[in-house]
């Protein structure tokens, strides 16, 4: 895995994310696909590499639990530790407040990358647009 010493970690806008959402997630899509209706109530973090916005994910608490959506790095920087070091960094972010359970509805195919973040897969799975997921979770206290 690589990290580049030039990445940093920013607080950004939900419009911020959208792009890379689109690129990554779901290009075949009108743009307002990867909008959420709560992303103005989210937190949303982005890795800057040379001051090149190249992965992003949103954090949205709620009571004592918090859910992560829309985690997306893009292509050409995928492979490089980006999506680790901002994963890891939103869950001491999530630890800030006072939440028992941070959670994600995972691809299935994307779960053992999860699992290796500390994640652990539920019973709960579904399909959406063809894709399978999976809800994964991991306690913090």
């Amino acid at each position: 895995m690589f990290v580049d010493m030039d990445m940093d970690i920013r607080k950004i806008t939900a419009q911020d994310t959208w792009p890379i959402r689109h690129q990554v997630m779901w290009p075949d899509m009108p743009v307002e696909y990867v909008k959420l209706p709560d992303d103005a109530r989210g937190l949303h973090f982005g890795i800057y590499e040379e001051d090149q916005l190249v992965s992003v994910i949103s954090l949205f608490v709620e009571g004592d639990e918090a859910q992560f959506r829309k985690f997306a790095t893009l292509v050409g920087s995928q492979g490089k530790g980006y999506g680790t070091a901002l994963l890891r960094y939103l869950v001491n972010e999530a630890r800030v407040y006072p939440i028992r359970r941070l959670w994600c509805n995972a691809r299935t195919s994307k779960s053992s990358y999860y699992e290796r973040a500390g994640f652990y897969k539920t019973n709960k799975t579904f399909e959406k647009d063809g894709m399978d997921y999976v809800m994964m979770e991991m306690l913090l206290v």
